[in-house]
């Protein structure tokens, strides 16, 4: 599994269980919510770092989280 996937997992829930044969285990709906904010986020970045400004547009608008 990717470090930064399981970091972000780690982040997005106190009650974060580990990892057992690359699966996540992520406590309660809020914490789901936030793991997934945070790759979206992550995915913004590297596109801004890229200068693809529409396809952050394009993220942004289909997943309607924002830096």
């Amino acid at each position: 599994m990717n470090e930064r996937i399981r970091q972000l997992a780690e982040q997005a829930d106190e009650g974060y269980t580990g990892i057992h044969d690359d699966c996540l285990a992520l406590v309660g709906n809020e914490a789901i919510q936030k793991f997934a904010e945070m790759i979206v986020r992550e995915c913004l970045s590297i596109a801004d770092r890229r200068g693809a400004y529409e396809v952050m547009d394009d993220i942004i608008d289909h997943f309607g989280v924002e830096l």
